[in-house]
This record gives structure tokens, sequence and C-alpha cells, in this order.
């Protein structure tokens, strides 16, 4: 099967629609977009985007936004087997790519359960997209030989981190959905041993008009004087100081 082959009757597709300029997209998301019965999309993607949805198709909004109420993700996965089980063909959109803390393991588990076919269009997630808009290389041998993902919902109470081990392990950080809990984050990551001049770039809307790139340290951060839109990517490292613009903004 070819990704960009149609759709068939009461088939789903995991759609990445990447960081937000529809140029970005892959081949296989842009034909699907445009040939499909229904296209449950999430608030990330951006109008660009929707604007290639085919004529006629319906169009679910399943977005989520932190403090803002939402669609649970089992409502979302329902939604996805009812439109499945009435035949019709399926494109679940997602900002960014569907397995980069996109809930799109929860999905497609659901879908197998019911023993509904699915794909997965891959797309450019935002953690390697914004940085590389922003002229920010997430590795660069002179800075960093590793390089660690996480989201910013691990500042919270229960959290799963072990920061003194993240700090000893990876000197580039990239953070998805962050602003919200930076400070917190910036506070943890000092208490673990990471320099307070570490500088810190917020990344928002990259890629759309809305565009809005902040520039500090952790200690900004911490001081109330890096904030930041929400949502945003986070970077944390050196590579932030080896940026280069190369587009204007």
């Amino acid at each position: 099967m070819k990704l960009n082959s149609p759709l068939k009757q009461g088939e789903v597709a995991l759609v990445g629609a990447g960081p937000g300029d529809a140029s970005l997209l892959t081949l296989a998301a842009a034909s699907l977009i445009a040939d499909c019965d229904v296209i449950v999309h999430d608030a990330l993607v951006s109008d660009a985007i929707m604007d290639m949805a085919c004529t006629g198709a319906e169009l679910v909004f399943a977005g989520k936004r932190g403090g803002k109420p939402s669609a649970s993700q089992q409502d979302i996965c329902q939604t996805l087997v009812k439109l499945a089980k009435e035949n019709k063909r399926v494109v679940r959109l997602k900002g960014g790519d569907p397995f980069v803390f996109g809930r799109g393991g929860e999905e497609i588990r659901a879908l197998a359960e019911h023993n509904i076919p699915f794909r997965v269009i891959p797309g450019i997630t935002s953690g390697i997209a914004a940085p590389a808009m922003a002229g920010i290389p997430v590795t660069d041998r002179t800075v960093n030989a590793s390089l660690a993902f996480l989201t910013g919902h691990e500042a919270e109470d229960k959290s799963r981190m072990d920061w003194q081990a993240l700090v000893a392990a990876f000197p580039v950080l990239v953070i998805y959905m962050g602003t919200r809990n930076l400070p917190k984050i910036a506070i943890n990551l000092v208490d673990a041993g990471m320099k307070a001049a570490t500088p810190v770039a917020v990344l928002h809307a990259v890629s759309l008009p809305t565009e809005k790139q902040d520039y500090g340290t952790l200690a900004d951060v911490i001081n109330g004087d890096l904030v930041g839109i929400s949502p945003a990517i986070v970077v944390i490292g050196d590579v932030v100081n080896e940026r280069r613009q190369w587009r204007d903004i």
C-alpha cells in the first residue's frame, strides 16, 4: 500500500500536519486531506492546511488546549471509531507528528481494538521544525552529543522526571507545551545543576503569520523577564546561541 493511496471506506489515517505552514506537509498528508469524507482535527492545525480540505468534507474539531474546555481523549477515540463504522474515510489531523506528544498511540490502540483499518502519516514534529525555522540547530557537534524531548506537563506536582539525571545526561532540552510551567521548569533545572545563564528560546507559531520568538536565559525565566506566548516550543541549551537568522519574520 502506498501511503498516499486513497483511503478505503471505514479506514482512518492519523496524519501529521507539521508545524503549520502548508508547504511543510508531506505529499501523503496533502493527498489524504484533499480526498476524504471527514477530518477530525486538533487546535494546532493551521487555517492554511484546513483550507486544503476537499469540498464537502465534514470538519470535526477535537482540539485540546491547556486550561480550557476540551474534548477528552476517550471521546476523540470513540468519535474515530464511530465515523469509521459509518464507512466514512477519516483523516485524524494532528499538529506536528501524531506519535510525538500527540496521543496517536492511544488512538491506534482504540482503532485496533475495534478491528478498524488505519494508517499513520508521520509529520514534521514541531520540536525539530520550530528550532530549524528559527535557525537553531538542536544538535551541533561543538555543543551536544545528546538531546532530550519532553513535555512541559512533567513539571506538574506528580512529575515522573528525574531532573538531576536529565541535566546530567542532556545538554540540550526541547520542551513541548512548556510555556505555562516554564518558571517551574527553570527552577527545577537550576536546582538540579544547570547554570542559570543557560540560553532559552521560546518559539510560538513558528512558520505561521503569528510567529513570535523570545530569547533569554533560565535566570530571565525565573525572574519573570522571559515569558513567551502559549503554545510554544522551548529550547534550552547552548545551541540557542548558535542560531543564525535565515528568513524574515
